[in-house]
């Protein structure tokens, strides 16, 4: 009888895909915590081939404790928690899943951009603790979407996504900045390319939805801000690290912009004393960009075929390091 390939599920995985791997691996699910110190974690990674899941450290110090790895699967379309120039020097294959969650990211960034503009959890509050007794005045109104300026700072799958929904469901006008200009986000959504400053001075709203990469690392900080019109709205599904959040905090203190809608922070879960959760113009969410039922299962199966297919010397589809292919 054969020995079934060892397989760590790193943090979690959605069923039915996780009963499937399990008949097909030997599996052992492990959480975020168990990374460095935990023996069982660290004498399992000696023997293990393939990793799914979700934020698993892949660097040289735990790479250094898999010597059998083959593949790290990642259930994100982020990769930011592999060292990819690491993994290919080693001959070990990353993949993540990309597309399937583009629509549900894009849905999730309007939703924020209309939740702020109109202050609608700060609203649900409002009428919850009975405070609505009369036709609500001035101090509660919120501003339009439709027909604004829209900037989309990393114009990819979801950006496009985004500037779908906003330019031909809200009307608004679209400008982007992104490594290279788009002609076909030009074309179907009247976008204008822009230099990142020009973009933060003329845009109303403001959507971070780039990668995380040295590059973009902390991209948007005071200057940035100081940029921006009071009266923007900036909204981030990007990264937490995309950000240097002590300038955000002191830009919306200093009402250099208006508000701010969130679904990632630097450290996740967000620490209860971070500043931001105090207050009332910025919608904090608990980084659910890919959050739904369809989403997370389409995510997890896509995830589990390019682990098959890695395990199995096939190439996969979503390889985030296509040079170690060529290497082979």
């Amino acid at each position: 009888m054969h020995m079934k390939k060892k397989v760590i599920v790193y943090d979690r995985i959605e069923e039915p895909v996780l009963s499937a791997l399990q008949e097909e691996f030997d599996v052992r699910i492990f959480k975020e915590r168990d990374a460095h110190d935990n023996p069982e974690f660290l004498s399992f990674l000696q023997e293990t081939e393939g990793v799914i899941g979700l934020g698993f450290p892949g660097q040289s110090d735990i790479l250094d404790k898999a010597p059998n790895l083959k593949i790290i699967s990642n259930v994100s379309v982020g990769y930011n928690n592999l060292d990819t120039e690491e993994l290919t020097k080693r001959n070990i294959m990353g993949t993540n899943t990309p597309d399937v969650l583009t629509d549900t990211v894009a849905d999730m960034a309007m939703g924020l951009m209309l939740s702020t503009a109109r202050r609608m959890p700060e609203l649900d509050q409002y009428v919850k603790q009975g405070k609505w007794k009369e036709a609500v005045t001035t101090e509660l109104f919120g501003v339009d979407v439709h027909h604004k300026k829209l900037g989309i700072i990393g114009m990819g799958r979801i950006g496009k996504a985004i500037a779908q929904r906003a330019h031909l469901g809200f009307n608004m006008d679209i400008l982007y900045h992104s490594r290279t200009p788009k002609p076909d986000a030009e074309e179907r959504f009247n976008a204008t390319y822009m230099n990142l400053e020009s973009l933060l001075r003329n845009s109303d709203y403001i959507c971070l939805i780039t990668p995380l990469t040295d590059e973009t690392r902390g991209m948007i900080g005071k200057k940035e801000f100081q940029l921006m019109k009071r009266s923007a709205i900036f909204i981030n599904v990007s990264r937490g690290s995309t950000v240097v959040e002590a300038d955000l905090i002191e830009a919306l203190k200093n009402k250099e912009i208006a508000a701010a809608g969130l679904d990632v922070y630097v450290q996740e879960p967000v620490n209860p004393d971070n500043e931001l959760l105090k207050m009332k113009n910025v919608v904090t969410l608990p980084h659910i960009g890919s959050a739904t039922a369809e989403t997370e299962h389409k995510m997890a199966a896509l995830a589990a075929e390019n682990l098959r297919a890695g395990l199995n010397g096939e190439k996969p589809g979503n390889l985030v390091n296509p040079e170690v292919w060529k290497k082979e």
